[in-house]
């Protein structure tokens, strides 16, 4: 994949990162075909050097509930923000519009976004071809886990303390995501750079005391060790 994209001359790459909210308990048929709805769109575009062209940002008003609390607390997305936003249908199109006609691959940290995405149009957009998402959709945490050898999934923000990189703006904000994603995206173009960044990361991956390397390598990875 990389090679491909590397060699693709034109090529356009989208970071993206959604956020959500619960369907109301009380929505039983709903909570059958989908039980979440997109509350906010983030996005940054990447030329085909994987520099930054273009972003996109917007609220969504739910549908089926308002915003929870933990939702809020999570996100620090408000009633009042989604208010004052379009619904899923315009919202979606706006996004769709934006990624516009040239070609162009979709990334997102894990394929969680892009079945929220194709759950909630089949519910809220049923003519919409999913062939759309699924022929332009790349599961970066799966090829930066691939690239490594790892056989756990690194959360985002591990991903880039991997990096010794620090998470810009506020995590669980959409655009802000989507934007330190594609700090990983393009790192992972260049080979050398990438794997001169990322060798404490393959070091602790050698049969040794995996503990205390993650620790000593970046304090938020400690949480990683219990899963390895």
């Amino acid at each position: 994949m990389d090679t491909e994209m590397k060699g693709n001359h034109g090529m356009k790459h989208v970071v993206v990162d959604l956020e959500m909210n619960p369907v109301d308990r009380e929505q039983r048929e709903i909570r059958q075909r989908m039980r979440e709805e997109v509350i906010e769109f983030g996005a940054v575009r990447l030329g085909d050097d994987f520099q930054k062209e273009d972003t996109f940002q917007c609220y969504v008003k739910p549908e089926y509930g308002a915003i929870k609390k933990h939702i809020t607390r999570l996100t620090s997305i408000t009633q009042a923000m989604v208010d004052t936003g379009d619904v899923f249908v315009p919202s979606f199109q706006a996004f769709v519009d934006w990624v516009g006609e040239e070609p162009t691959m979709i990334y997102s940290w894990s394929m969680s976004d892009i079945k929220q995405l194709k759950t909630e149009c089949r519910v809220k957009l049923p003519a919409f071809d999913l062939a759309w998402l699924d022929r332009r959709w790349v599961d970066l945490q799966q090829q930066f886990d691939d690239r490594l050898g790892l056989h756990n999934s690194l959360a985002l923000k591990h991903a880039l303390g991997a990096m010794d990189k620090n998470f810009e703006g506020t995590q669980h904000t959409a655009l802000d995501d989507a934007i330190n994603t594609s700090a990983i995206l393009a790192l992972m173009q260049d080979d050398a750079k990438f794997k001169k960044t990322m060798q404490p990361v393959l070091d602790i991956l050698q049969p040794k005391d995996v503990a205390s390397s993650i620790g000593d390598l970046c304090p938020e990875l400690l949480k990683l060790s219990e899963e390895l």
